[in-house]
């Protein structure tokens, strides 16, 4: 075995043959600044060295190197990885991607040790290992992303108990509720994403090595040892799938989609909030800009910047269903067009994650802007009509009588309640005084009843529910 001491870079390379010895020219430098992936791929490094690393161990517990050898590689690569973090490793279009980097070089190094650790793989399960490494780990990133943001809607909600807002349809005032059922909202919304997330975690942790290019390996590897040194749940049963499959790609960026799409919906409901027009919430002024001509602006630009970024996500799951639609069996050098959108996608939802916590921590209430305006628009009629329901009125007529009443006070520009007995009188016979208890948005909140309702009494239980499962 031959040793070099001292680290070796690529940048006094001689031009790279492609993979082989059956190629008699060098790769076209053409070639190399069109297909090279390393100015992206380089962050699968870390995985890379991961896969390699149990890789190696695995062929030294199957004689296929000798533990020394394996020694002698976990080292080695452990020394490159602490180069490339440290920002001292040279990167090379000749050498087009990460692994042929972190392979090359450790073969610099250790020689003919170097050159044994791509027995029984191929870069085809190699890159597929690396890449569901990388998926792995972002899933629990953005799980835990995902989490604080659903603990500073918690605490929005805890702060917030007994206050009445306007709930809206159609963007129109429909039915008062309570401030902390609106905010519990968003964090059922993030608990479907995680859900996802944990569900994608599942599919992605199976573990293709061993697959080889597409058919398998003759040499008496053991794959499950591979399996659990890397921490994955399975092993993939069929080389020629396991080596291509990138449905864990598509599935963890339309998860990411969806939940970019929810932190939209936020941002545009809390950007129509924080407006003069509505003048419901207060956003921290570290979260917003000014404008660079009109003095007096405070503009919601993060959390327009939130919505705006979305469609990022939105159209790289597209962009990936369209890069595997036409691929026949097995590996196909498409697949490289996988790993920036499924990144960017990450990196994207990560930065929303970043910002929107602190920022619906930093948020309040205008308390008395929307109590001042809580009765308009007869918030109140829905109540009503379930009263009249309860009293044996059938729904469509009771519905009818209410709409009836409301068109009464609209024309008087007065609420449901300012009303006196002989105009309710007027559109219901059956009118009785005891049906005023059911006026008022606060009354309204109050006689709700339903499981999962705005109930004063079921909201305060869900808050006691969401406080356990975000502990």
């Amino acid at each position: 075995m031959s040793q070099q001491s001292g680290p070796h870079h690529a940048s006094g390379a001689a031009p790279q043959k492609a993979w082989g010895g059956v190629f008699q020219q060098p790769t076209d430098k053409r070639v190399e600044a069109f297909s090279e992936s390393v100015s992206f791929d380089r962050r699968l490094a870390d995985d890379d060295i991961d896969g390699s690393i149990a890789h190696s161990q695995m062929l030294a517990a199957c004689g296929l190197m000798t533990p020394a050898e394996a020694a002698s590689i976990a080292q080695t690569l452990e020394a490159i990885r602490q180069e490339i973090a440290a920002g001292t490793f040279t990167f090379t279009a000749a050498k087009e991607d990460i692994h042929l980097h972190i392979e090359s070089e450790l073969t610099a190094r250790l020689g003919d040790a170097g050159r044994k650790l791509h027995t029984a793989r191929s870069r085809n399960d190699q890159v597929a290992t690396d890449l569901r490494l990388y998926c792995r780990r972002a899933i629990d990133r953005i799980d835990l992303g995902l989490l604080e943001l659903q603990r500073a809607f918690l605490g929005f909600a805890t702060r917030e108990q007994g206050f009445v807002i306007p709930g809206y349809t159609h963007l129109r005032r429909a039915q008062p509720v309570l401030a902390s059922h609106q905010l519990l909202s968003w964090c059922e919304k993030f608990q479907r994403d995680r859900d996802r997330l944990a569900d994608c975690r599942k599919r992605t942790n199976i573990l293709p090595l061993g697959s080889g290019a597409l058919a398998g390996s003759s040499l008496p590897i053991d794959r499950e040892q591979v399996q659990r040194s890397l921490g994955f749940e399975g092993v993939a049963a069929n080389s020629i799938d396991g080596a291509s499959d990138r449905d864990f790609v598509c599935e963890l960026a339309f998860v990411l989609s969806l939940a970019a799409v929810h932190l939209s919906q936020w941002a545009e409901e809390w950007i129509l909030y924080s407006t003069q027009e509505f003048g419901f919430i207060v956003l921290p002024e570290g979260f917003c800009t000014g404008s660079s001509i009109m003095p007096q602006k405070i503009n919601p630009d993060v959390l327009e910047l939130v919505r705006g970024k979305s469609a990022r996500t939105i159209g790289n799951v597209q962009a990936l269903l369209v890069l595997l639609k036409g691929l026949p069996t097995a590996y196909n050098r498409d697949l490289q067009e996988d790993k920036e959108a499924i990144f960017d996608s990450i990196d994207t939802l990560e930065g929303l994650l970043g910002v929107a916590a602190p920022l619906v921590a930093g948020t309040q209430f205008d308390r008395a802007r929307v109590t001042a305006t809580i009765e308009r628009g007869h918030l109140d009629a829905t109540s009503l009509m379930e009263a009249l329901i309860a009293a044996g009125v059938p729904q469509r007529t009771a519905h009818e009588t209410v709409g009836h009443l409301v068109r009464r006070a609209m024309s008087k520009g007065v609420s449901l309640a300012e009303l006196s007995d002989e105009e309710f009188s007027a559109d219901y016979a059956g009118w009785d005084v005891t049906f005023r208890g059911a006026l008022g948005a606060s009354r309204a909140v109050e006689r709700m009843v339903s499981f999962g309702s705005t109930a004063p009494a079921r909201v305060a239980d869900q808050l006691a529910v969401w406080q356990r499962r975000l502990a």
